[in-house]
């Protein structure tokens, strides 16, 4: 149980802890949200209520519960609860923990969960820490990543632990963890009275972004800044100025950031121009290097368009040179632009496709001659080697096309990469190709 608040002490007493994690659950019972994983059949519950441990990772963003339930989880499995964090602690610190585990085992017959916080943190000898102890039963590991454990933890741990992912806290459970931080006398605010509307509840809500720590961090503010006025109503003026400048969950380079890149450039790829702007405005939003974005709408230009649209990479390239030169917030309209331009476009992925194919090819098959009537020939020597013999120059061809010329290295002649799909201009360009090859196919017979 919680030490009780005074109505009369300051929020902020350093007798008392955050607010954050006074209304941390005490039982499963008052746990919030990941029902996907905690409702009766999953297998994560079933083991909690049967104390069956296992060692497991929990990935998700900030504030969604990763600490909290793994504590739940060593209460109710009766085991030693400890816990190290990735920023602060080595190798030193897991044996210590390791140390301590063993003799609880030895002397208590208790088991032990060590939580490692941020584990995605630790390198790959720190991680190999772990495992004979996990595989000797010395403790039952849990750690918490707010980064993708495919990337960030070694294949060795994660086949001894299974991941669970917690997803965001949704609307509905903030509203309820505001609800109870208001109301409870013994480790929330309820013995001070606070009055919200539902609008400003909805506001704080939608502030917090999912995350239930950043939630109460913000109400205790407004808490405290309403008790500085004199009053025990957080109202809408009170709620502007604790939530003004909020910023949504974005993680530079990490999981949240390649996911939401990534649903731009589909979203522009499948011609949905409405959800590659919300995909766009929520990179924005959350604070994207604008450079960064230029770039990316530049290369979905060249690879998801290409010649079906070729204005498509002119647009995308003045909207970066407006960009850069208009700075925020006036440039960010530019990038709009670009991105509904690109969405709307017919798509084309011939130029990506046929450049891939080339490029691998060259890797492939080396350093082939260039046949003579390609070479350059500014040397007598050159000219008596036949550099230059027998080149037809196209200009002077019908139709500006020397038929049945061989213009790749021997071994390669008939190669095609380049396949125009029927759509925009490469309607056209398949056209003269085609044109063109039944010109060559003329010629050689």
């Amino acid at each position: 149980m919680c030490a009780e608040v005074s109505p009369y002490s300051s929020l902020f007493d350093e007798l008392n802890k955050p607010l954050a994690d006074r209304m941390r659950p005490r039982v499963l019972q008052d746990y919030v949200g990941q029902t996907h994983i905690l409702k009766p059949g999953k297998p994560l519950y079933e083991a909690i209520n049967s104390g069956r441990l296992h060692s497991m990772i929990f990935w998700g963003p900030p504030g969604t519960g990763k600490t909290t339930l793994a504590r739940l989880i060593a209460q109710h499995s009766d085991a030693e609860f400890m816990a190290i964090s990735a920023v602060l602690s080595g190798v030193k610190e897991i044996r210590a923990a390791v140390a301590q585990a063993q003799k609880l085992q030895q002397e208590q017959h208790k088991r032990a969960i060590l939580f490692v916080d941020e584990v995605h943190r630790f390198n790959k000898s720190q991680q190999d820490a772990f495992l004979p102890h996990v595989e000797d039963g010395t403790i039952y590991f849990i750690g918490a990543t707010t980064e993708n454990p495919s990337f960030s933890l070694n294949n060795a741990l994660l086949s001894r632990a299974r991941v669970y992912v917690l997803n965001a806290l949704t609307a509905d459970d903030l509203l309820n963890v505001l609800n109870k931080a208001l109301s409870d006398e013994h480790c929330g605010l309820g013995a001070l009275n606070i009055q919200m509307s539902a609008t400003v509840k909805q506001q704080f809500a939608q502030a917090a972004d999912g995350d239930a720590r950043r939630l109460l961090n913000l109400l205790e503010i407004a808490v405290e800044l309403a008790a500085a006025k004199g009053s025990e109503t957080v109202d809408d003026a009170c709620a502007k100025e604790v939530l003004i400048g909020g910023t949504r969950r974005f993680d530079n380079q990490g999981e949240e950031f390649y996911n939401q890149i990534s649903a731009l450039h589909k979203s522009v790829r499948g011609s949905s121009p409405d959800a590659a702007l919300y995909w766009l405005c929520r990179m924005m939003d959350a604070g994207c290097d604008l450079a960064y974005l230029a770039r990316r709408i530049v290369r979905m230009a060249s690879e998801d368009i290409g010649n079906a649209d070729p204005r498509a990479l002119q647009i995308a390239i003045n909207a970066w040179e407006s960009q850069e030169r208009l700075g925020s917030p006036e440039g960010e309209l530019s990038l709009a632009q670009a991105v509904l331009y690109l969405a709307c476009a017919p798509k084309s992925n011939a130029v990506y496709t046929a450049y891939n194919a080339a490029m691998s090819h060259v890797k492939q098959t080396g350093s082939l001659a260039v046949p003579l009537h390609l070479r350059n020939a500014p040397t007598k020597l050159m000219k008596s080697l036949d550099y230059g013999t027998e080149y037809r120059y196209a200009h002077n061809e019908p139709e500006a096309y020397a038929a049945g010329v061989n213009y790749f290295p021997e071994e390669l002649t008939g190669t095609r990469y380049y396949q125009p799909v029927e759509r925009g201009l490469e309607i056209k360009i398949r056209d003269k190709l085609k044109h063109l090859h039944e010109l060559d196919q003329c010629v050689k017979k």
